[in-house]
């Protein structure tokens, strides 16, 4: 096994990880053991330092600039950078968290979560893995991870730990919708499959999207099977780095409405969004997973039994959605959008208005 060492200041690698942005890392001993693209990595850090151990390893890469302060020059210069740019070492976080408004519940979230990065994740991983969250708790979505890598993935080991390569799109297309099923995924089974095809035939090309106007992306994104406005901007911001994008799920919501609107009974999703575009800015995407995260773990402090990413509780939904899907027939032109069968729609966290006839 090879190592390297890279200066990772104003850093916290097991808060960035277990912040809920990613969900396929393993806490091992003193560090965690991942994927960076397809190559298995143990990382752990000490102070002010991010140690990464990978098998195998090789020669620098002649007529490459080595990432200044790397400890070992074993490995390729492209690992180390692809490690530091997959952890945003180069997000000014400083500057960032001085953007954030300076309100009692901002600086908070601000202070609890001192070190917190936005991973920049592969666009095709990080777009089926939130279509697998709809309604679905952080543990749960952590399973699904597993399951898929282990059922379609490629095996990969690094020391002693066995890791498994997120399957490509072209791959899970070639999958069933059981075959999905069988990895606990429910309902959103059908919504990845779909996606997977359009992906895989060309039809979609993630990568092309990455100039688009973020309007124009959300627009785009919001057109697969399984993603309304939340994993789009989910999608925003982690795989395209607009750091802009504000996701808002339950956790978020209750902070903007408890926090932000103590006064008022009723705020409509349309003005959360208006509030959240215009109040958190250019970096309002750091700033809702600042509060998103803080407010889980005093929940989890608290002892409230919640620890979910998205609208609504997984297992009951799950039931009651298979149970439409097989018994029910939907008309479709009671529903908004190009793929209105996907149900549930995660936008508000409700069922899109459809009427649905149930056979005899």
């Amino acid at each position: 096994m090879k190592s390297i060492k890279i200066p990772a200041p104003d850093f916290n690698l097991a808060m960035t990880l277990d912040s809920g942005q990613v969900f396929h890392w393993e806490k091992v001993g003193n560090g965690f053991v991942g994927l960076i693209g397809d190559a298995p990595v143990y990382v752990q850090q000490r102070g002010n330092v991010l140690k990464v151990n990978m098998e195998g390893g090789a020669p620098a890469t002649p007529g490459e600039r080595r990432v200044k302060g790397v400890g070992s020059q074993e490995f390729a210069p492209s690992v180390a950078q692809s490690s530091a740019h997959y952890f945003a070492f180069d997000h000014p976080l400083a500057e960032i968290c001085a953007s954030f408004p300076n309100d009692p519940v901002m600086n908070a979230a601000r202070q609890f979560c001192r070190g917190l990065r936005i991973i920049r994740q592969p666009k095709w991983e990080c777009l089926a893995m939130f279509i697998c969250s709809s309604m679905k708790q952080v543990a749960h979505i952590r399973q699904i991870s597993l399951a898929l890598r282990r059922r379609l993935g490629e095996r990969r080991k690094v020391s002693d730990h066995v890791v498994y390569t997120f399957p490509p799109a072209q791959r899970i297309a070639r999958a069933t919708e059981n075959d999905l099923r069988e990895c606990a995924l429910g309902y959103r089974a059908k919504n990845l499959l779909a996606t997977a095809g359009l992906v895989s035939s060309g039809e979609c090309d993630l990568e092309s999207w990455s100039p688009l106007s973020d309007p124009v992306l959300r627009e785009k994104l919001c057109s697969l099977p399984g993603v309304g406005a939340k994993i789009a901007n989910c999608v925003m911001l982690f795989a395209y780095e607009r750091l802009r994008a504000f996701p808002i799920d339950v956790w978020i919501e209750r902070v903007l409405k408890q926090q932000y609107f103590p006064r008022k009974k009723k705020v409509t999703e349309p003005r959360l969004r208006e509030f959240s575009e215009t109040y958190f800015g250019e970096h309002g995407g750091y700033a809702q997973q600042y509060l998103f995260h803080h407010a889980r773990m005093t929940s989890r402090k608290s002892g409230t039994p919640r620890d979910s990413s998205t609208t609504l509780r997984s297992a009951r939904n799950d039931k009651r959605e298979d149970a439409r899907m097989v018994f029910g027939k939907i008309d479709h032109r009671a529903c908004r959008g190009r793929h209105a069968a996907t149900l549930p729609s995660d936008k508000a966290g409700k069922m899109p208005a459809c009427r649905v006839r149930l056979e005899a």
